[in-house]
């Protein structure tokens, strides 16, 4: 797994939102200053978040957005699957977006018996890390 730029800034966004979780929505252009991001590509960004239901949008002028769930029902895995994909190095050991390989055997595979271990404690950690733990 490598964090994208589009999953860094996504879970900046969402860490902001958590840390605000019981103020008003926030604009995507606060958000972005507040952020240090470029606002068009965090709009995107947050439209994908919508869609996910991970935020949610309020129109007018004291709208903005804020987190559909309270932070502790949000997990890192959950954002970084919907914005970047599988947690797992190779597609062959995703549990989510299993490819098959071009091994001769899958099942004797060293390089998969190694990478499929990657992918479990990552998974494990990002499963029980959540937007709650991410504030300080």
């Amino acid at each position: 797994m490598k964090l994208s730029k589009r999953g860094e800034y996504g879970l900046r966004a969402l860490q902001d939102l958590a840390a605000h979780y019981h103020d008003a929505p926030v604009s995507n252009k606060e958000l972005a200053e507040r952020n240090n991001m470029p606002a068009k590509f965090l709009e995107q960004i947050l439209l994908t978040l919508k869609h996910g239901r991970i935020v949610n949008s309020q129109k007018g002028a004291q709208g903005g957005y804020c987190l559909a769930r309270p932070p502790e029902q949000i997990t890192l895995a959950e954002v970084i699957r919907l914005l970047d994909g599988p947690l797992a190095p190779i597609p062959c050991v995703s549990a989510t977006a299993f490819e098959p390989c071009g091994c001769p055997d899958m099942e004797a595979c060293g390089l998969r018996k190694v990478m499929k271990r990657v992918r479990d404690v990552v998974a494990e950690m990002m499963e029980h890390t959540t937007l709650a733990d991410l504030i300080v």
